[in-house]
């Protein structure tokens, strides 16, 4: 699927009962993990040791987890859970019918623990042919390299004309989102009110949201 350099390669099969049985998952969770993993493989190891690439400040290494699903889908929940127990950056390869998609999450440091993560927004490409999937490993050291994938699989979510940080793109579609969402429920109640002032009131809001947007787009 990914064309990386051979020293990378790791190729261990983890069994998914790792990720809940000593872990304060619930009924829910664990049944996802059940009912929609068939099984799942840490593909590589991408890290100073395994690539002409130096270390970065805030990212040691990259991990390339590969889930196979019994489905075309995959709860997020669970990506979350694995970010959360793996203290490394991971590029999710989630594989179905000879198909992947490829997922990773915005890991932000955690303000509490130093040297911890937690995840943030996550970013996905669409379903494509196993050998169609291509993402460069560009960049001069990890924090690039792990910037690059994200920007890769976001594309125009994180596109960004001024050359801003990804911190500041990733803000950006982060209220983009939640705007819509908000936008969307309003245009819901808007259509159901039936007092004329109150329909005033939240077309007023409606447009202070949608001008905001806007600017974000």
């Amino acid at each position: 699927m990914l064309d990386l350099p051979r020293r990378t390669v790791f190729n261990r099969r983890i069994p998914k009962q790792k990720f809940y049985e000593n872990l304060s998952v619930t009924a829910e969770l664990k049944r996802v993990f059940v009912e929609q993993i068939n099984v799942i493989y840490w593909r590589n190891k991408i890290a100073p040791s395994t690539v002409n690439i130096a270390a970065g400040a805030t990212v040691e290494e990259i991990e390339v987890i590969e889930i196979r699903l019994n489905q075309p889908s995959l709860d997020k929940r669970v990506l979350q859970l694995i970010d959360r127990e793996i203290p490394y950056h991971i590029l999710f390869l989630l594989v179905h019918e000879e198909k992947v998609q490829a997922w990773i999450g915005y890991k932000k440091q955690s303000q509490s623990k130093a040297g911890a993560f937690k995840p943030g927004a996550y970013y996905h490409t669409g379903w494509q042919q196993l050998d169609e999937l291509s993402l460069r490993l560009d960049g001069l050291n990890m924090d690039s390299v792990y910037e690059g994938f994200i920007r890769q699989i976001a594309r125009e979510r994180l596109e960004d004309k001024s050359g801003g940080e990804l911190k500041d793109a990733v803000a950006r579609d982060e209220r983009r989102q939640k705007l819509q969402k908000e936008i969307a429920a309003l245009e819901n109640k808007v259509r159901r009110e039936k007092q004329f002032n109150i329909q005033v009131a939240l077309n007023g809001e409606l447009k202070r949201l949608k001008k905001e947007l806007e600017g974000l787009m």
